[in-house]
């Protein structure tokens, strides 16, 4: 449903995009994964069209953007980060503006209207002016208006981002039903548990590269099959070669108060620990877990999502 090639954007010598390439399968959903800034918003600008491209093609349902961008735009869905709504109006009101843009009218139009409010939980508020919505209400309704007309294919950008809890479990339902239907989605999010728990194909992205991606099975394969060791505690720049001779273990991180290590796979955990406080390190806390794509972003870029 939508095949993106070589995408690059450059604002001057800021290369903000840098060479993207990677497909959405139709009825799926393809997440782009990053910290702010990694370039995620302005990949979603340049597939509909408010960007031009410094280079590269984006195709959706098998068209060039570039050739046709009206037919294109006929077949997307835009759900912007930045809220697009007219607060003085009522949630129906958009909804029927926007519906009206794009050629619905008549019991059409008011059936839609009224099927999109029951599904995003604003059938209640419908003739309430947006101005005294909750941010979690108000998301919902842009998330509506960016459906309102059956797109094939929809941009989300962060659309949970600022929410409370409800509103986020409101729309990551909306999101399932959609799909379920034969919507596809492209879905770009910070937020690790929303990409691990939602998307079908995942980009990790960060300065405008795609550093890895795959199905989340394989994005975690990355990582091996071991455990995942964090340690707190006073160390010095010393100990990680002291660490690093001790067998079935590979440093991830290091820094004066925490370091973190995978234990490979066939690797005694009990054994490693024993290793560890063998080798004179200072510690406060041990932790192990499963790895998870923090940890791969980790791997990736030598630093956490969230920094």
């Amino acid at each position: 449903m939508l095949r993106v090639e070589h995408l690059t954007k450059s604002f001057g010598e800021l290369i903000a995009v840098d060479g993207l390439s990677f497909t959405a399968e139709a009825g799926k959903i393809f997440g782009l994964l990053g910290p702010n800034g990694a370039g995620k918003t302005t990949t979603i600008s340049m597939i509909c069209g408010l960007l031009r491209p410094s280079s590269g093609s984006v195709h959706v349902d098998g068209i060039d953007l570039g050739a046709d961008p009206i037919a294109v735009k006929r077949r997307l869905g835009v759900v912007p980060q930045e809220i697009a709504i007219y607060e003085d109006l009522s949630a129906v009101e958009n909804l029927r503006f926007w519906g009206g843009i794009y050629g619905l009218r008549g019991a059409a139009l008011r059936s839609r209207c009224e099927e999109l409010l029951r599904l995003v939980g604003l059938a209640d508020r419908s003739t309430e002016p947006v101005r005294v919505f909750s941010g979690g209400m108000k998301r919902r309704l842009n998330l509506a208006m960016g459906l309102v007309h059956g797109p094939k294919l929809v941009l989300l950008d962060e659309p949970t981002a600022g929410i409370d809890p409800q509103a986020r479990l409101n729309i990551l339902q909306v999101v399932r039903d959609i799909v379920a239907e034969g919507t596809t989605v492209l879905y770009t999010t910070h937020y690790l548990e929303e990409a691990e728990h939602l998307c079908d194909e995942l980009a990790i992205m960060d300065h405008g590269k795609i550093l890895a991606q795959g199905s989340i099975s394989e994005l975690k394969a990355q990582l091996g099959d071991g455990s995942l060791l964090t340690l707190q505690g006073d160390f010095d720049p010393v100990q990680p070669e002291k660490v690093s001779a001790i067998g079935g273990l590979r440093t991830l991180e290091w820094s004066a108060e925490r370091a973190r290590f995978m234990v490979e796979r066939g690797a005694s955990v009990g054994t490693v620990l024993e290793d560890l406080y063998g080798s004179g390190l200072h510690l406060r806390d041990v932790q192990i877990k499963e790895p998870n794509l923090e940890d791969l972003f980790l791997k990736l870029t030598g630093r956490e999502l969230r920094d």
